[in-house]
């Protein structure tokens, strides 16, 4: 028999791979904490017993496809800071635009987008433990190259970037990925916004 930590990890991917599939068939709105319960065989309250809520469900869904496509780059680059080589603005930039633009090439990263779009512009506290899902981080990086940004306005910067970035490429009507110039543009302007003085 199954431990219980190894048990309640599988009913846990179990919830999250059938939300995953429930969400990209019908959409985040469509489908209830019921739905997701009933279509994995479950007892009716077990999203609410392992994860809380169905917004702490996604979140959950959102940190185990998403942070794998950044958490080496960005640990990289943590690395380099303390060394005392910390990256350049552009480069910050590229480690979020790049995995994020690649999501919006199939459906279910276009979900994923859109599903983290919601997140974070509704500024649902999801219970993320991943530190690359918190400000932290990106604050230290940035300010690691303007030393002359208060942590708030780096803070304040890093809000901004991502909210134009995921309201740009997850757009609910957006079937296709931007096009290389318009990519260009969201990338140096961003860039831009981040280095300003």
């Amino acid at each position: 028999m199954p431990s219980k930590p190894t048990a309640a990890r599988a009913t846990s991917e179990r919830l999250l791979d059938v939300a995953e599939s429930l969400l990209l068939e019908h959409g985040y709105d469509q489908v209830s904490v019921r739905a997701v319960n009933a279509a994995a065989g479950m007892n009716p309250a077990a999203v609410h017993y392992h994860f809380g809520s169905k917004e702490a469900l996604v979140g959950a869904l959102l940190e185990r496809r998403l942070a794998p496509l950044w958490q080496d780059q960005l640990a990289e680059l943590t690395a380099r800071r303390r060394h005392g080589d910390p990256p350049g603005v552009a480069e910050l930039v590229d480690v979020v635009l790049t995995p994020l633009a690649e999501l919006t090439r199939d459906p279910r990263g276009r979900l994923h987008l859109q599903l983290l779009a919601r997140v974070v512009l509704h500024r649902w506290d999801v219970g993320f433990a991943s530190q690359w899902f918190g400000l932290g981080p990106w604050v230290s990086l940035l300010r690691a190259v303007r030393a002359d940004l208060s942590t708030a306005e780096a803070g304040r910067r890093w809000l901004l970037t991502f909210d134009l970035v995921l309201h740009t490429l997850a757009a609910p009507d957006t079937t296709a990925p931007p096009g290389r110039a318009a990519f260009r543009t969201l990338r140096s302007f961003v860039i831009a916004g981040l280095d300003a003085p």
